[in-house]
Parts: structure tokens; C-alpha cells; sequence
């Protein structure tokens, strides 16, 4: 199983990216963490599959994830962008007894 992520990248505060992830075969529930310096990783984003998501507190209201099943891809649309959201972006994806992770995009936002 492979999965590949895209999207990372710098950008002024206020800006906006869009992360991509895709993974070779399907799998109900992905997302993406991240993970700055010296702190560690976190959750940014989930997707349950059915429309189901859930947000950090910290990226609600300015972070949308979404999924097109028909290419097993999930996009992170980033906008608002905050110094405090420079990190490592990691993409997952997991069901029962697989557990995936992305090998990592920089974003850094600067002030």
C-alpha cells in the first residue's frame, strides 16, 4: 500500500494552501496531523468516511478536509494560514490492523 502526499510549501500569514493525499487503496478513515518543532504531532483533521470530520480547535473555521472516494484522496484546504500553523503536515490512514503514515510535507507560514 502506498500513499503519497503533495501540497506542502511556504505562504505568507493569511494565506492559503491545499494539501493532497493519496493513498493506493481505500480506507474508511483519514487524516492529517502535524507536527512542529519540539512539540508533538497532533491532530488537524479527520475524516470518518460519510461526511463525517472533526477539527482541532485551533484550524475550526479555517481548515476544510475533504475526500473523493473515486481516487482514494483526501485534500486539506488550508486558508487563514497562522505562524503558529508552520509544521510538518503528516497525512493518515488507517482500518483495522493497518495503520499508514504519509512521509511528511513542510508548510511554513510566514509572519
Amino acid at each position: 500500500v502506498q500513499l503519497v502526499e503533495s501540497g506542502g510549501g511556504l505562504v505568507q500569514a493569511g494565506g492559503s494552501l491545499r494539501l493532497s493525499c493519496t493513498v493506493s487503496e481505500r480506507f474508511n478513515v483519514m487524516g492529517w496531523y502535524r507536527q512542529a518543532p519540539g512539540k508533538q504531532r497532533e491532530l488537524v483533521a479527520i475524516n470518518y468516511g460519510g461526511g463525517s470530520t472533526n477539527y482541532a480547535d485551533s484550524v475550526k473555521g479555517r481548515f476544510t478536509i475533504s475526500r473523493d472516494d473515486a481516487k482514494n484522496t483526501i485534500y486539506l484546504q488550508m486558508n487563514s494560514l497562522k505562524p503558529e500553523d508552520t509544521a510538518v503536515y503528516y497525512c493518515n490512514a488507517r482500518r483495522l490492523l493497518v495503520n499508514l503514515w504519509g512521509q511528511g510535507t513542510q508548510v511554513t507560514v510566514s509572519s
